[in-house]
């Protein structure tokens, strides 16, 4: 049963790991190690809380483990890592579109996150509040922080 449950929270898992990794391969990553590690540790998740937000605990976690381990690691760059062009149907769309992903870029990593699992995520302050492991109060100033420098970048 708790398959078919986690089934159904992949879009929103992709989603925030979509937000957290930037990249497409990099966020699908981050979701099947989140999946694989909450399968294996199913036995810890206590039947009748709220698995959408242990699963985001866990991919919060290891998406900030993954970033620590990285940053000890040399990286090269290589012309094949740049991504192709795509033809868009909209292209004042695509252009918002990334000026706002640019300005969500701008944002502190705490401020970013808090924004996405309130905005995106569909997450109660309460529940938010406890994934960032921080007091309520702190994350709906985080989250009003993040709105007003969206809107001032935005205009």
């Amino acid at each position: 049963m708790m398959r078919d449950d986690i089934v159904a929270l992949l879009p929103d898992l992709r989603a925030f790991a979509r937000f957290m990794c930037r990249e497409r391969e990099a966020a699908d990553d981050l979701v099947q190690n989140t999946i694989l590690q909450a399968l294996d540790k199913q036995v810890q998740f206590q039947p009748g809380t709220n698995l959408k937000g242990w699963l985001f605990t866990i991919m919060r976690n290891r998406f900030y483990s993954d970033l620590r381990a990285q940053r000890r690691r040399p990286s090269s760059i290589e012309e094949t890592d740049a991504a192709p062009l795509v033809a868009v149907e909209n292209a004042e769309a695509n252009i918002a579109l990334k000026e706002l992903s640019t300005a969500i870029w701008k944002l502190s990593p705490q401020s970013r996150e808090a924004l996405i699992l309130i905005g995106a995520g569909g997450f109660s302050y309460e529940e938010a509040a406890k994934l960032c492991d921080c007091s309520i109060g702190t994350l709906k100033a985080r989250v009003s922080r993040a709105r007003k420098l969206l809107s001032e970048q935005l205009g």
